[in-house]
């Protein structure tokens, strides 16, 4: 409990500089270096941060690196609903995508949304790009002992079970607070997963934290964890 007190009263120093990427990166860690017995959100490997780099330890969970040792070396900041995803529905993304979005101040609000991104292994991160969410495998060679499963000949990625649920909640919270549309498939999927897997401790932990630093909840943790 006191660990908990402490975080509440240290993580709002941060909470008033304009919302972005830059900035919700430089929240994240300041929240993840006072909660440091979490993990990498797609592979459940234990990290730490020396400043700003987060580091790997590869033997503990057993990861083996892809293709990419540098990029899996190091954390990265995975957008759950990726850019693309929210970034398509506005004008500027038409006009010139990401690049030109970031003079956008609603995509900066939304790309630096704190309860869009989690921690990633950098190469993990990197496969993911913005293929859908899927089930299509009960096996899992591609990261070692990491069950997260990619197909880049149909753009889909399989989670782990275990983040299921916290991807179904932050796709209900995106759709509902940026008003994006779900596809029918996608919709069914997020609310299968939604059930099947509540919210754990640190789920609900990490909603009330980031609602201390940026001012507002996920409603769809929220219900389930009152």
């Amino acid at each position: 409990m006191k660990k908990f007190l402490v975080t509440l009263l240290f993580i709002p120093l941060l909470a008033h500089s304009a919302q972005n990427f830059n900035t919700a990166k430089t929240k994240l860690i300041q929240l993840y270096k006072l909660n440091p017995q979490q993990t990498t959100f797609y592979c459940g490997c234990e990290f730490a941060f020396n400043n700003k780099k987060g580091i790997v330890d590869f033997a503990k969970c057993g990861y083996e690196p892809r293709k990419n040792l540098n990029r899996a070396s190091r954390i990265e900041w995975e957008h759950v609903m990726p850019a693309e995803n929210f970034g398509r529905h506005l004008e500027c993304w038409r006009d010139g995508g990401r690049k030109e979005c970031k003079k956008d101040a609603t995509f900066n609000e939304m790309e630096g949304d704190l309860h869009n991104l989690q921690p990633a292994i950098g190469e993990v991160n990197g496969d993911r790009s913005n293929y859908r969410y899927s089930q299509f495998t009960k096996e899992f060679t591609q990261y070692g002992q990491c069950k997260t499963a990619v197909d880049f000949k149909d753009r889909k990625f399989q989670p782990r079970d275990e983040i299921r649920g916290v991807i179904a909640r932050t796709y209900f919270y995106m759709s509902d607070k940026y008003n994006i549309n779900l596809s029918k498939s996608e919709y069914k999927l997020m609310q299968a997963w939604d059930k099947m897997y509540p919210p754990n401790a640190w789920e609900c932990e990490r909603n009330k934290l980031i609602e201390q630093i940026q001012g507002n909840d996920n409603k769809f943790v929220t219900q389930q964890c009152n």
